[in-house]
């Protein structure tokens, strides 16, 4: 799968080499620094229909796989105010690049676990602007993200080690005794229609 855009081969051809280098880090290195470049590239606009949110839910646009390297490509578009819970990318790198708004991004590092329940503790938070990057790689994979803005729609693209059909969804647990306990679930993956 593939969606046709102007800047289409350019940006396939900048990620392909990045994804290329193998190492983990070397990989997501070259791909936060190509993303940034590629957001600000006048030659690449990406198709309309990544810029349209949905009502309920951020959505997730199928951009690009690559057939030989594996990676895959999501656009997500966030409406006003939309976002995700504590999630993780199941054990696989990400790379994040904001094509178009700003997004809250706060990083969650593990403090404690049993066999059912999980506890985090904030790492940071970030308000990233269009053009700005950046990557999870495993174990620090555990994160949300949320668009702060009431009336702006924000526009990321995702790059993905392969493609990523589910994650582990983290819910904080309810009654006496849990404070701060979580308790994770398996969202599977799918992606909006792009019209």
């Amino acid at each position: 799968m593939s969606l046709d855009f102007p800047g289409h081969d350019k940006l396939v051809a900048s990620l392909d080499a990045a994804v290329a280098l193998g190492d983990d880090k070397a990989v997501t290195d070259a791909l936060r620094k190509s993303l940034c470049e590629l957001i600000c590239d006048d030659d690449i606009a990406l198709p309309a229909c990544v810029l349209e949110p949905i009502a309920d839910h951020y959505a997730r646009r199928e951009v690009y796989t690559s057939p030989d390297l594996g990676y895959s490509v999501i656009a997500m578009t966030w409406g006003p105010g939309q976002g995700t819970k504590i999630h993780d990318h199941s054990g696989m790198w990400c790379v994040e690049g904001v094509w178009r708004g700003r997004l809250e991004i706060t990083q969650y590092e593990l403090a404690e676990h049993d066999q059912e329940r999980y506890r985090f503790v904030a790492a940071g938070t970030i308000e990233a602007g269009t053009g700005s990057a950046g990557s999870l790689i495993p174990p620090h994979e555990y994160h949300t993200i949320r668009n702060p803005s009431d009336k702006a729609v924000a526009v990321s693209l995702h790059v993905y080690q392969r493609t990523m059909v589910r994650c582990g969804i983290y819910t904080p647990e309810e009654g006496a005794n849990v404070e701060g306990w979580q308790r994770r679930g398996e969202r599977l993956l799918g992606t909006d229609q792009a019209a």
